[in-house]
């Protein structure tokens, strides 16, 4: 199953500049899934972070790879319509340096889902490269403001 930006937008209550998702490529809800972001040129921490060197903030890199873990989670019958909140990573490492013009591919696989707590392991690479990796923790909660039955959404 893939995913683009209309059912990212659905899932995840993120908008720009801090919606750092593109696409999801893979889905196998419940196992594991495999999210795109496009790193380019013109996105604000660029200006300010190296501007004659240009590299993408490792947190960043980590709420990207949030995001799609989060998606993932999201995607299952009994977590549709919640909010998985970011609760904690361990074991990170950044690898490699994330530039303008690449393809972050993130992977995320289901390490245990124990009422609404998630962990799951993700790994980011460029070009075949691991450029992060880490385990990610996600609390899964009510929606507050869920969508409406069309699929609009509701003012906050």
């Amino acid at each position: 199953m893939e995913m683009d930006i209309a059912d990212i937008l659905k899932t995840l209550p993120h908008r720009y500049p801090f919606l750092l998702v593109d696409r999801i490529l893979e889905m196998e809800p419940g196992r594991r899934a495999v999210g795109l972001k496009n790193v380019t040129a013109n996105e604000p921490h660029f200006t300010g972070h190296w501007p004659e060197n240009p590299v993408m903030p490792g947190v960043l890199i980590l709420e990207a790879m949030a995001q799609v873990g989060g998606v993932f989670l999201l995607c299952t019958a009994e977590h549709k319509g919640k909010l998985a909140y970011f609760g904690g990573v361990d074991k990170v490492r950044w690898r490699r340096a994330v530039r303008p013009g690449d393809q972050l591919i993130m992977e995320a696989v289901l390490d245990r889902i124990k009422g609404n707590v998630g962990r799951v392991s993700m790994t980011a690479r460029v070009d075949g490269e691991v450029a992060c990796e880490g385990v990610f923790s996600f609390a899964l909660v009510d929606n507050p403001n869920p969508p409406s039955p069309s699929g609009e959404e509701r003012p906050a």
